[in-house]
């Protein structure tokens, strides 16, 4: 049986600040492999750091769960409320050893600090962003907080949160892993990760085109090295909707295939005057925003 420790809220039953209460959970116990985590110092007994994932200075996790054979819905779209169900445009289904951690940042610092530095540890370690949102276009923050991830914690103003799923690079490519950040009314913000290491292999998830787009925009270029030499679907599908999201962006596509794959996106509909290609070496394709 594993068990969730979890803070007592401050002045919550008489019980000061620090105090733990000891939640028993259903499930089988779940031991992580080493390379997912690292023993650190946290107020919480039992829980540690993600191996992947340095932890954002000074910040204390608050929740540590660890579970077996857990079903995990991760939305790919705005969260909505319609006639009393919850609505998605996209998600991914998986079953797997799940890590969840809560961390409660310092004082002084805005949730957005911890998503950024977690965002980019990740980046560097070739992680696959899937769908990557902020502040009101991820939808309604009480659905996240309680429908996603059953933590009210994490429950904020809807212009304080972000969201970000990625797939984890080779040889970790059956492992999800959700960040979530929020910043509540109290301005106290939290950083929840999720680590869902899947019992199937999981092939390759598609980004949707506004995670491109935003990638894009954020880096300055965009690197699809798992691109095919000869242009199709669904990659050239995905490609022509992200640049349909903003008919302004111009773009040098490199590449062993690129002048394929300009050609390619033009006859789905973009102006020929917005990309430039020239031929390289690597394989895939690498996006540069001509600004």
């Amino acid at each position: 049986m594993t068990e969730l420790y979890t803070a007592a809220p401050a002045g919550a039953g008489g019980s000061p600040r620090g105090a733990w209460r000891r939640l028993p959970l259903i499930a089988s116990l779940a031991i992580l492999p080493a390379w997912a985590i690292l023993p650190a110092w946290a107020e919480v007994p039992g829980s540690q750091d993600l191996e992947i994932l340095p932890r954002f200075p000074r910040a204390e996790i608050v929740d540590y769960r660890v579970q077996d054979n857990v079903e995990r819905i991760y939305p790919q779209s705005a969260l909505r409320r319609i006639s009393g169900r919850l609505r998605v445009d996209a998600e991914i289904d998986v079953v797997g050893r799940l890590s969840a951690l809560t961390y409660e940042l310092p004082q002084g610092h805005g949730s957005a600090d911890a998503f950024a530095q977690a965002r980019t540890a990740l980046l560097a370690q070739d992680a696959r962003p899937l769908h990557w949102c902020e502040g009101r276009e991820c939808g309604a923050s009480s659905l996240w907080a309680n429908n996603v991830f059953g933590n009210a914690r994490l429950y904020g103003p809807d212009e304080q949160q972000a969201y970000l799923l990625l797939q984890l690079a080779a040889p970790r490519q059956d492992s999800l892993l959700a960040l979530y950040a929020i910043t509540r009314g109290t301005r106290r913000g939290y950083l929840h990760v999720e680590l869902l290491e899947a019992n199937a292999p999981q092939g390759e998830h598609l980004p949707n085109a506004e995670t491109l787009l935003r990638q894009l925009k954020d880096a300055g270029v965009l690197e699809l090295a798992q691109l095919p030499a000869e242009p199709a679907d669904p990659w050239l599908a995905l490609l022509a909707r992200a640049l349909r999201l903003d008919t302004g962006v111009r773009l040098l596509l490199t590449g062993q295939a690129a002048p394929a794959w300009r050609e390619a996106l033009v006859e789905r509909g973009t102006r020929a005057a917005r990309l430039e290609s020239a031929p390289g070496e690597t394989p895939g394709l690498r996006l540069e925003w001509l600004r």
